[in-house]
């Protein structure tokens, strides 16, 4: 039987745990430089009413769809959340944005929204200052925000249709942040791209709708490394 003295029980015992605690400490060191793609992703969000929910269209082939194809093709690591709902107006979406912005903290948020309240005739003061929190909101959050416009029919009458249209230039001047004046140009005026309510535009229109959207949005992206 061989005796050990309590001092050296003692000492292996504390070399034992400073061996096991240098093991650990190497361990969360060397973790701390292995790259990992896990969330690495960046996140676009896109808040929109029936245009980008793609009313009327099959699946896959509204302009959100066209996007995501092309932000793969150019390299771009970008998830897309299409958060747009038919019928949304800008109160709609003033009032579900914070919770897209915590649950999903987008880099980018495409704000398309403002046709339903021209079509409801709702007051224009309302629209713009719903789109205005929503731009605050987004860059309270971190996140960039990119407004996409919209014009009225002229059966709306040339005074409201043109205090509609104005509203989304004025605000991306005074927030200063990036706009489409009309993301139905080359498409509105073209009853062959329009469905038949003339204010939706069809499966072939929509290319040209996120060409229209695009030259506003690429310089926002940033590639993956």
């Amino acid at each position: 039987m061989i005796f050990q003295h309590p001092f050296t029980v003692g000492m292996a015992a504390i070399g034992r745990r400073s061996v096991i605690l240098c093991t650990c400490v190497l361990l969360i060191s060397f973790l701390a430089f292995i790259p990992t793609s896990y969330g690495a992703e960046k996140k676009l969000l896109v808040l929109g009413d029936s245009i980008s929910a793609g009313y009327g269209l099959s699946q896959g082939q509204g302009w959100v769809t066209l996007l995501k194809k092309r932000l793969v093709q150019q390299g771009y690591d970008y998830q897309v959340v299409n958060a747009s709902i038919s019928g949304e107006t800008t109160q709609g979406g003033l009032t579900r944005l914070p919770e897209l912005l915590r649950q999903h903290q987008p880099d980018l948020v495409l704000i398309e929204l403002g046709g339903n309240d021209g079509l409801r005739g709702l007051p224009l003061t309302l629209m713009r200052n719903n789109l205005s929190r929503m731009i605050d909101l987004s860059q309270k959050a971190g996140t960039q925000p990119l407004l996409l416009g919209i014009q009225l029919p002229p059966n709306y009458g040339r005074r409201y249709t043109a205090a509609f249209s104005a509203i989304y230039p004025e605000l991306a001047e005074e927030k200063q942040v990036p706009f489409v004046p009309f993301i139905l140009e080359k498409i509105a005026l073209y009853p062959e791209l329009m469905q038949a309510d003339g204010i939706h535009p069809k499966a072939q229109a929509q290319p040209q709708l996120l060409n229209n959207i695009w030259p506003s949005l690429n310089p926002l992206l940033s590639k993956a490394p």
